[in-house]
């Protein structure tokens, strides 16, 4: 079931004939109509989902209130998630809630599409050097780092013909792993996609990366799938608030139970962080939930 765009989006029709290729059935569903994706999956039997870790989020909490149980109710095996950074502590709570492993892939609309995905192991995707060579430089400097070492992500696609992109800055902060996996692949891997050159937040000087914060809050068991990062500025100060929905059991009528979460949240924030920020907590479905990719910042800072 492939719910990604079918429109100009790359990643709909990209998945769709790979699929197709490898002999899979492909139920077209594309994005939106939440329920009826959830029945779909029941009815037909769905054993793969392609979507972003967002709307995999979406989904999940729409079966709750539909009395779905994953490992029950559907026959899922591999959910094939993309189009976004996303973290591995929200891989364990997929996992842990479908009951089906959760594969990282990476693509660009710029290049080919969905293109390298992850194998049984998951320790990041495969590249297929032949296709594409990647390079990782310093986004500051430009000099060209060693593997291991995290930087910005530079492509140069091998079999574009009518188009050819040398050295195509991707702006995505990775890095290159060059030892032999356990799968029996020797081609390198990228390592989780933890944000872009240029959605960074520069905060009193300090960078912070909105894959920093997810990781943080998605450690603390009270806190539920949804958060909202709010940067203004206030005289000469940059302002960052961090709104973030509680698990529906976790949350309570009585203020200081909820004082000391909201504590617990902001000390644990400026320890990754190194900058201390101001939570406020959100009940249970009072953040905007989201199908396509997630817009998880808002920053209302002019220059």
């Amino acid at each position: 079931q492939i719910a990604y765009g079918y429109g100009l989006f790359t990643g709909g029709l990209g998945l769709h004939y790979g699929a197709e290729r490898i002999g899979a059935t492909v139920l077209p569903a594309s994005t939106g109509n939440t329920q009826r994706q959830l029945e779909m999956m029941q009815d037909l039997q769905c054993t793969a989902i392609a979507c972003t870790p967002s709307y995999l989020t979406h989904l999940i909490s729409s079966a709750r209130q539909m009395g779905i149980d994953w490992k029950r109710d559907m026959k899922l095996r591999r959910c094939i998630l993309g189009a976004e950074p996303w973290s591995e502590s929200m891989r364990a709570k997929f996992e842990a809630e479908t009951g089906a492993k959760c594969i990282d892939i990476y693509g660009t609309s710029e290049q080919a599409g969905p293109m390298f995905c992850e194998c049984e192991y998951q320790h990041g995707p495969h590249i297929a050097p032949d296709i594409m060579y990647m390079e990782i430089l310093d986004p500051d400097t430009g000099e060209v780092l060693e593997p291991g070492n995290k930087g910005e992500l530079v492509c140069t696609m091998l079999k574009k013909e009518a188009m050819p992109m040398i050295r195509y800055k991707m702006r995505d902060i990775t890095s290159i792993n060059e030892e032999p996996c356990e799968c029996g692949r020797t081609a390198p891997r990228i390592s989780r996609i933890t944000g872009r050159s240029d959605d960074m937040l520069i905060i009193r000087g300090i960078n912070v990366f909105p894959s920093q914060i997810e990781y943080t809050l998605m450690r603390i068991p009270q806190v539920g799938d949804q958060y909202m990062i709010n940067v203004s500025r206030e005289g000469d100060l940059d302002r960052m608030i961090i709104q973030v929905e509680i698990k529906p059991e976790a949350f309570s009528d009585k203020l200081e139970d909820m004082q000391q979460l909201r504590a617990h949240i902001e000390s644990e924030l400026k320890k990754y962080l190194n900058i201390a920020v101001p939570v406020e907590l959100k009940a249970p479905g009072e953040l905007p939930r989201f199908e396509g990719k997630a817009k998880r910042v808002i920053d209302t800072r002019v220059f």
